[in-house]
This record gives C-alpha cells, sequence and structure tokens, in this order.
C-alpha cells in the first residue's frame, strides 16, 4: 500500500512552478484566487490539513490554533517574518513552524536603497510630472531639488542579514554607515562594512541623516521608533522603512512630517496593511512621502526561492527530519 500524502493547505496563490512541484509531491489544497483567506476558512483548513502554508496576511493566533485539529503538524510559513502567527501557543499543542529565512535579503536591499534614492531625489514625484503634463516651464537650476545622498549618514535599525545587505549599497553610494541591534556584530562583519555601533538607538537617531528600519517584529520592537525617539531626529531626516510597519509610530511619524519636524518617509509596509493611513496618502500626494504596497521582496526569483524553502520544510519534516528553518522558543 503506498504512503498517503499529506494535506497540505496553501493560503494564498504561490508562483506556478511552486504549486506545481508541490502538487507531484503532496495532497495539496491550492487557493483558487489570491484573495485573504477568510477566518472561517483558515478554521477550517487548521482543523483539516496536516501542514498549513500560510503568508503575512493570515493572523493566526491561540484562538484560532486552539481550533485546529489533530493532524495539524506543521504550519510552514511563506515568508520570513512570523509575526503574524501566535508561534509560543502553536509550540505548546506540538506543532512545529517554519519560515523562509535569507531568500528575500537581496531584494530587500534593493528595495530599501531603491526608496532611500526615491526620498532624497523625489523620484516619484518626477515621474508623475510629464504623464500628468505638468512640465509646462523646462529645466530650471531651482526647481525639484532633492537632497544628495553621498557622504550623509545612514542609520540603520537591525543588523542581520537585510540590515549587512544594505550597508553593503550604501557604502557603494557613499554613506557612512552606523547601526543598532540587540547584539553588536562581529568585527570582522563591522570592518568590512565600515560601520559604526551605537548601544544607544537614542543617540544614533540623533545623529543620521537617514534611517532604515530593519528590524524584526516581536513584542520588544512595536513602536521601537516612537514619537519620542523620532523627535530625536534632524528636522531633514529621512525615515525607510521595509520590514514590519508595527515597527514605528506611525501617527507619530506622519504628525512630525507634517510640521516640517521630520523631511519625509520612504514606507513599503504599514501598521494596518492594507490599510494605510489617510494622514500618510495625504502626505504622499504633497509628495512628502513614498508609499509602495509592500513590493521589498516582489521579485519571480525571491517568491521562488521562498516557495523551494517551504516545500524542502515540508519534505523533511514528513521524513521524520527537523526542517531547515524551524523556529525556535530562543529565536522569538
Amino acid at each position: 500500500m503506498s504512503k498517503r500524502k499529506p494535506l497540505v493547505v496553501v493560503t494564498r496563490r504561490l508562483p506556478d512552478a511552486v504549486e506545481t512541484r508541490m502538487r507531484e509531491l503532496f495532497d495539496v489544497r491550492l487557493s483558487p484566487d489570491d484573495a485573504a483567506m477568510p477566518a472561517d476558512a483558515l478554521a477550517a483548513a487548521l482543523r483539516e490539513a496536516d501542514v498549513l502554508v500560510p503568508t503575512v496576511t493570515d493572523e493566526i493566533d491561540a484562538g484560532l490554533l486552539a481550533q485546529a485539529g489533530p493532524n495539524l503538524r506543521l504550519i510552514a510559513n511563506f515568508g520570513n517574518g512570523v509575526d503574524h502567527i501566535d508561534v509560543a501557543a502553536a509550540l505548546e499543542r506540538g506543532i512545529t513552524v517554519t519560515n523562509t529565512p535569507g531568500v528575500l535579503t537581496e531584494d530587500t536591499a534593493d528595495m530599501t536603497m531603491a526608496l532611500i534614492l526615491a526620498v532624497a531625489r523625489r523620484v516619484t514625484e518626477g515621474a508623475r510630472i510629464i504623464p500628468d503634463d505638468d512640465w509646462t516651464t523646462g529645466w530650471s537650476p531651482t526647481w525639484m531639488l532633492g537632497r544628495r545622498i553621498t557622504g550623509k549618514r545612514l542609520g540603520i535599525v537591525g543588523m542581520g542579514r537585510i540590515g549587512q545587505a544594505l550597508a553593503k549599497r550604501a557604502r557603494a553610494f557613499g554613506l557612512q554607515v552606523h547601526y543598532h541591534n540587540r547584539r553588536r556584530v562581529p568585527a570582522a562583519i563591522e570592518s568590512a562594512l565600515d560601520a559604526t555601533y551605537w548601544e544607544s538607538l537614542d543617540q544614533m537617531l540623533a545623529r543620521v541623516d537617514i534611517v532604515s528600519v530593519n528590524c524584526p517584529h516581536t513584542p520588544a520592537t512595536y513602536h521601537l521608533l516612537s514619537a519620542r525617539r523620532l523627535k530625536l531626529l534632524k528636522p531633514e531626516a529621512i525615515v525607510v522603512n521595509t520590514a514590519r510597519g508595527e515597527v514605528i509610530d506611525e501617527n507619530a511619524l506622519a504628525r512630525l512630517i507634517e510640521a516640517g519636524d521630520v523631511s519625509a518617509a520612504g514606507l513599503d509596509v504599514f501598521e494596518q496593511e492594507p490599510a494605510v493611513s489617510p494622514r500618510l496618502v495625504k502626505l504622499a500626494r504633497q509628495g512628502k512621502v513614498v508609499l509602495l504596497p509592500h513590493m521589498g521582496s516582489a521579485t519571480y526569483e525571491s517568491r521562488t526561492d521562498m516557495g523551494e524553502k517551504v516545500i524542502i520544510n515540508i519534505k523533511t519534516f514528513m521524513d521524520g527530519h527537523r526542517p531547515p528553518d524551524r523556529i525556535l522558543p530562543s529565536m522569538l
């Protein structure tokens, strides 16, 4: 008798190559459309599945996990961050949780650098002028002036994989790299990046020209850039976030930009996404912020690599081995 294939429920559409490979390996139930799975459907999936493959749009809390069926043994998250999953509650129920680290590093660092340039050089404002037929006066020495980034100080909040990849790009653009992290990175990495470490986030924020958020969202990092900390920034400072919206107090940031106490921001993530603060939208229309719809890892290569990691984690787990990207309690 052939061994039963595990029932794998996928909550969102994935790249075709990934879905095809999943069909070959598992009894997979794919998403018929690309809409977020409603809570009742998600609960039903937890009751039926051996493996659930969620994404950042799926809130899996302790209450939902309490409805999980006895066969659910693995939540193989399609994504690096797991703040949308109550990992502790899952582990208490004997459910393993995995993620897809590493594969989105370069793409997210690229997008962070793109946002820095877009905000400093007013790229999105400029890109609208010709299509909107607003370029009637032609070139002028004092029109559409942005800010040079060469020689400026970049403060990276979170010096993990993405933070380090950003630092490499920043050095190529002539930025001076400063960083704050829970732990100081090894001296060899610090030297290679020519990076200055700040144990005090407050002290770093007061001295840099550009701030980039590259840390995960955890209870400890919720509103890490609080109203008090944002007020430490220079009036000409730029804030960029490609990590998680919850790390920044969005309302405080909007107020400071409206008042001219912070120059501008580039945001790819938001506290209540897909809902975006009307204040931020208004500021975007005024050219004071650049808003992107969570595009940091949105490349064909990244999403395919993420899917391959999900498959490896499921296959390894179902073969009776420890999956390579298991989330451990010490990581929470």
